[in-house]
C-alpha cells in the first residue's frame, strides 16, 4: 500500500526506515519524543494503518489508557504488531522498569467476536468483558510466543508451544516458559 503511515512506537535505537520512529528518549534517528504516559500523543486520530510495538507495553502504566489512545490515532483496520515479555520469565520479571504482566490472553477482553466460532476454553468471551467500556475491538490474526532465540530449542519449543498456546499457558508454562508474546491484531472501531 503506498503511502502508509506506520509508527514504530518505542523505537529507542531500533530505527525502523519508512516509520514513523516515537520514543521518550532521544536517540539518534527517532523522529518524536514524547511521555508515552502522558496521553494525548501527538498524533491526528486515525492517523496510522500500522503500529509496532516492540517490548515496549509492559513499561507503561496503564494498560488500556496506552491501548486507547494507540487506537484513537490508529485507522480503523490498522495493524498493530506487538511483542511483549511474557511475565513469567526472566525478561519480564527480572528488570525493575516492567510494570505490566503480559500473557496469550492479555487482548482477550479487546477481542472482536461476532461471527467469530469460539473454541469450547472460549466461551467465556460470550458474556464477559473487562474491556472498561472501550470504543474499539480487535481481530486477532496472532498470538503465539517466542520461547528462546536459540535456533534449535526454538525449533522444537515454539512448534509445540504454538499448537495451541491458550492450553500451552494454562497447563505446561511451568516446564518451559516462553521468552516473549507476540500478537498480530487488526483494529476495529
Amino acid at each position: 500500500m503506498i503511502n502508509m503511515k506506520k509508527l514504530n512506537f518505542g523505537s529507542g535505537n531500533k530505527i525502523k526506515e519508512g516509520y514513523v520512529n516515537a520514543d521518550l528518549v532521544n536517540y539518534p534517528g527517532v523522529d518524536t519524543i514524547f511521555d508515552f504516559n502522558q496521553p494525548p500523543y501527538p498524533f491526528a486520530d486515525n492517523f496510522f494503518d500500522e503500529i509496532c510495538a516492540f517490548h515496549i507495553l509492559e513499561h507503561l502504566n496503564d494498560f488500556h489508557v496506552t491501548i486507547s489512545e494507540l487506537a484513537r490515532i490508529s485507522k480503523p483496520g490498522a495493524i498493530w504488531d506487538i511483542r511483549v515479555p511474557f511475565f513469567l520469565n526472566t525478561k519480564y520479571f527480572g528488570d525493575p522498569s516492567h510494570k505490566i504482566p503480559f500473557s496469550i490472553r492479555s487482548f482477550d477482553n479487546y477481542e472482536n467476536i461476532d461471527n467469530k466460532k469460539l473454541k469450547f476454553y472460549e466461551q467465556w468471551k460470550k458474556d464477559h468483558t473487562t474491556n472498561m467500556g472501550a470504543h474499539f475491538s480487535f481481530d486477532i490474526i496472532e498470538k503465539s510466543f517466542n520461547f528462546t532465540n536459540f535456533p534449535i530449542l526454538k525449533q522444537v519449543f515454539n512448534f509445540i508451544g504454538n499448537i495451541e498456546p491458550v492450553l500451552y499457558e494454562r497447563l505446561c508454562v511451568g516446564f518451559f516458559s516462553p521468552e516473549e508474546v507476540i500478537f498480530k491484531l487488526k483494529l476495529v472501531k
